[in-house]
């Protein structure tokens, strides 16, 4: 069991000029000292960069030889994540959007939790920040025993999904190949069922470690909305395409129908063409039983079980 872990700290960076002092100044200022800070410059085209610098060269300038700064060109959220994950060193890695905080002391928390327990994933408690309050998020308690009921959670939105209140070993995205979505929507479901999946330690750490800013969703439209759905049902499907081999024994094992028809559905609802994209889907929700464990409700299960009997 390790004494002293190290962290790499991966936060992607892309129109954040309005917060990334904030962000930076808990990041940078963490009590724990074994860590790595991995600033993906995602082709932001705002003064980020030039904030996070100037913050670096008048506060933390003990601290460069432990910063990694990567330029790239945009490709959006998950894509500079992964990018952040290969240049990561650290023996937990700890995910931070750049328009949130921490708590000062998160890293030395957690720290304390590895050491305690050796577990895979360390997840914690957070606050989410809006204009005039704060609320604090308490998750329910999972482990390595518990974990398909988790991954199972994390698609009926009765779990969180969220990257950065899960602290992961390295060695996780080493274990087995682990796949970063295509599509920003639902990217932390994406990717956390698969470390879930994979880990045989998994510890909760009651404790709100972290600042979840909801006061900058930005107004969305009726056209955002769809697109998002859709990008996150098309992200569902390429997760099923990976695992589709061995359903049994992959993380998906227990969502299959929850994956299946929310894609149906909101095909249909929206008119994305899901069923002529994905061959795999009128041939599974016919065989896939209604299910009031999933998501989707019953009536439009049922719905499209009509549907793609009828049309396929």
């Amino acid at each position: 069991m390790m004494n002293n872990p190290s962290f790499s700290i991966i936060a992607p960076i892309y129109g954040v000029e309005k917060y990334i002092a904030e962000f930076a100044e808990s990041v940078l200022g963490q009590t724990y000292d074994n860590i790595q800070f991995v600033f993906v410059n995602d082709g932001t085209k705002d003064s980020s960069m030039e904030i996070l610098n100037g913050l670096i060269d008048a506060r933390f300038p003990s601290l460069k030889e432990r910063i990694v700064i990567i330029n790239k060109l945009n490709e959006g959220l998950p894509a500079a994540r992964r990018t952040g994950l290969e240049h990561a060193t650290g023996d937990y890695i700890l995910h931070v959007d750049s328009d949130d905080w921490l708590e000062t002391d998160a890293v030395e928390r957690i720290a304390e939790e590895a050491v305690r327990t050796g577990s895979d994933i360390i997840y914690f408690d957070f606050y989410k920040e809006y204009a005039s309050r704060s609320k604090h998020d308490v998750e329910k308690d999972y482990t390595a025993q518990t974990k398909m009921k988790f991954i199972h959670g994390l698609f009926n939105y009765k779990a969180y999904g969220y990257v950065w209140n899960k602290c992961v070993k390295r060695t996780l995205y080493e274990k087995r190949e682990v796949y970063f979505s295509p599509y920003g929507m639902h990217e932390d479901i994406y990717l956390m069922s698969q470390l879930i999946y994979n880990a045989e330690s998994i510890s909760h750490l009651n404790l709100p470690l972290y600042h979840y800013r909801r006061d900058n969703p930005g107004s969305i439209s009726a056209a955002k909305r769809r697109n998002r759905r859709r990008d996150s049902a098309m992200n569902m499907m390429d997760l099923y395409d990976h695992f589709k081999a061995d359903i049994p024994n992959s993380p998906v094992r227990d969502v299959v129908g929850e994956i299946m028809f929310r894609s149906g559905w909101l095909s249909l609802r929206y008119g994305f063409g899901f069923f002529e994209s994905y061959t795999d889907l009128p041939l599974m929700l016919k065989k896939l039983p209604l299910s009031f464990r999933n998501k989707t409700f019953i009536l439009w299960q049922l719905i499209v079980k009509i549907y793609v009997h009828t049309c396929f």
